[in-house]
């Protein structure tokens, strides 16, 4: 269930850090805060998971996360699949390689976002995360690293195409971070048929030439 978006530039990464993501009423904002605190006294990890490889199988582990926690690496990990579709390498150490870094490129983006984005998000999160209302508003049972790739694309179409606007609006968060994160990344900019700044620009400013 591939999103397509048109490929982020910086102007992109820029607004995505000023829009809110979940416009939720009153009733989303209180179950996502209830969820939130509940998950919070329930022992739920909500400190970011450091220097991780994002997956096992990677081998640098220089990175450390800033905002995302173990379990949301797992959510992403179990998602990426379902919103990127067949842009993600077939090779399978390509292919988890490819998810690692878009799930470090996510982190890196969500840690420049401002306060109010960043806790929607984190409730966003802990919603997906916390195993009852994973199972019984995400409709998951397992884990997230233990979901199937059905599972995954059976959730993201289902609050894609809910009434509810904080599901709703759930999905577009969850598929526009990651998007921007995937197709924003300059080896992946082909993917989406975007060829890069012209020629020009990169004699003209210095900080192309840099790049």
């Amino acid at each position: 269930m591939t999103d397509h978006l048109t490929p982020p530039e910086g102007l992109e990464s820029v607004s995505l850090n000023r829009r809110n993501f979940l416009r939720t009423g009153l009733g989303g904002a209180l179950v996502l805060g209830t969820v939130s605190i509940t998950a919070g006294l329930s022992g739920c990890a909500t400190v970011p998971a450091g220097r991780l490889g994002a997956v096992e199988t990677r081998m640098d582990a220089r990175y450390q996360f800033r905002f995302l926690t173990t379990e949301d690496i797992e959510l992403f990990e179990a998602l990426l699949p379902a919103i990127l579709g067949s842009a993600l390498p077939e090779q399978p150490n390509a292919r988890r390689i490819a998810i690692a870094g878009t799930v470090e490129r996510i982190d890196m983006g969500i840690h420049k976002f401002g306060p109010a984005n960043q806790k929607e998000l984190r409730q966003l999160f802990d919603l997906l995360n916390f195993s009852l209302t994973r199972v019984s508003i995400a409709r998951v049972w397992p884990a997230w690293r233990n979901a199937t790739a059905e599972q995954a694309n059976g959730f993201l179409e289902r609050w894609r195409s809910s009434s509810i606007g904080l599901f709703n609006n759930g999905y577009m968060a969850l598929t526009k971070i990651s998007n921007v994160a995937f197709y924003g990344y300059q080896e992946n900019w082909h993917l989406s048929g975007y060829p890069g700044p012209p020629e020009w620009a990169v004699e003209a400013l210095p900080q192309f030439r840099k790049a």
